[in-house]
């Protein structure tokens, strides 16, 4: 597993490092044989100090965790300690998602991903100037590929949870249309399965 371990305006030591290698080595034996990447960053939040670990342990599968303390080992340790937590929630899942994977790969599928910037109040009496420059499009900060995975419903909540992530659009294998899983406000997951004219609507 190639690990990184890097500090935002805080120092890392070899010591610290030795740690987060031998905890997430650990880690991921119980669970998996192997985990492809992590990297942990450790950055000050006021007084306390954040500890974000990222795993990624297969083909579109990452799990995120984070967690604040008074110090470095343990503010990894409580997120290190919420990933064991995520991935004990999911265990039968996931061997049962990596035992499909190595039986039969995806075929992989990929969608446009941009960031876009938010409109700036104080450029208002400038809009009607900007919008007929661009006819009024939003201005695009960065544009990146992702994957759009074939995945049950089941397994794109499994998904968001675990990546810790806003939102999952996916192709929802029971019937090829595209799904979208997000976090509510109120902290449970909705689903977004849009009806077509070219299917029945499914009985929920």
């Amino acid at each position: 597993m190639q690990l990184t371990v890097t500090g935002k305006q805080v120092d890392v030591g070899d010591a610290l490092r030795r740690h987060v290698e031998a905890t997430l080595d650990a880690l991921v034996g119980r669970y998996f044989q192997t985990a492809i990447e992590a990297h942990a960053v450790f950055s000050r939040e006021a007084h306390l100090i954040r500890a974000d670990v990222s795993l990624h342990i297969g083909r579109g599968m990452v799990v995120n965790s984070s967690a604040a303390a008074p110090g470095h080992y343990a503010a990894f340790d409580a997120a290190a300690e919420r990933l064991a937590k995520q991935l004990r929630r999911y265990k039968r899942r996931l061997r049962d998602y990596h035992g499909k994977a190595r039986a039969a790969a995806e075929t992989a599928e990929t969608a446009r991903s941009f960031v876009l910037a938010p409109f700036d109040e104080s450029e208002e009496a400038d809009a009607d100037t900007a919008a007929a420059g661009n006819g009024g499009a939003p201005v695009v900060i960065a544009e990146m590929s992702a994957e759009l995975p074939h995945l049950t419903v089941g397994e794109a909540v499994m998904r968001i949870d675990l990546a810790d992530a806003p939102a999952l659009l996916f192709r929802n294998r029971s019937h090829g249309e595209l799904n979208l899983v997000y976090r509510r406000s109120d902290g449970n997951i909705g689903w977004i399965d849009p009806e077509t004219s070219r299917r029945p609507a499914e009985p929920r």
